[in-house]
């Protein structure tokens, strides 16, 4: 993983490098990411929404193009996203495609995790397509096969299972500022590196 790149901070709203939320289907990425854009003052994109807009509702992609292709549309919204810059909340799956996995060199990343018990109350009546047969099962066996990969590419893990979000943005908002240049006053970092 290459270390931040060019200038700013997070007081002035530019970041030395794209600070991107990954992990599972229901760990809160999307919640988490807006809010710690939001307090950091920098761009928030959701790349399952950039997804969205421009080619459909996801369910439909993958029911009629596959997953293949699904992931090639997710590399291009997540290498627009990062090179756009802020904060990025990528789907769960997004970093099994080798394209986006190289996006990610350079980026600040989060790795949100979750209790199966945590996760179950909020995927239920879910509409996701790696979901429809199998439910939580379903859910720990993508983990499962993707949880080296996150655990390879995460800076910083953060568990989101019974923790309020506001504590979960704050760690997060607390680690950005810990490793931004030029910030005043920086909150003392909380994070711990995997």
């Amino acid at each position: 993983m290459g270390g931040p790149r060019g200038g700013g901070s997070p007081r002035t709203g530019r970041l030395t490098a794209p600070v991107v939320v990954i992990g599972p289907m229901g760990a809160g990425k999307s919640s988490v990411g807006k809010r710690v854009a939001k307090a950091l003052g920098v761009p928030f994109t959701d790349t399952d929404r950039v997804i969205v807009r421009e080619h459909g509702p996801i369910p439909a992609i993958f029911a009629t193009r596959g997953e293949p292709a699904f992931r090639e549309l997710e590399a291009d919204a997540v290498r627009d996203a990062v090179t756009t810059g802020g904060v990025v909340a990528v789907g769960g799956g997004a970093v099994t495609h080798a394209a986006t996995r190289e996006s990610l060199v350079g980026a600040r990343i989060v790795l949100l995790t979750v209790s199966p018990e945590a996760v179950a109350e909020r995927i239920a009546g879910s509409d996701r397509p790696l979901l429809a047969d199998g439910g939580i099962d379903a859910w720990q066996t993508i983990l499962d096969e993707r949880a080296a990969t996150y655990a390879e590419l995460a800076h910083i893990v953060v568990d989101t299972s019974r923790r309020p979000m506001s504590r979960v943005v704050d760690e997060v908002v607390a680690w950005v500022r810990d490793g931004e240049p030029g910030t005043i006053d920086a909150p003392e970092h909380t994070g711990g590196t995997p």
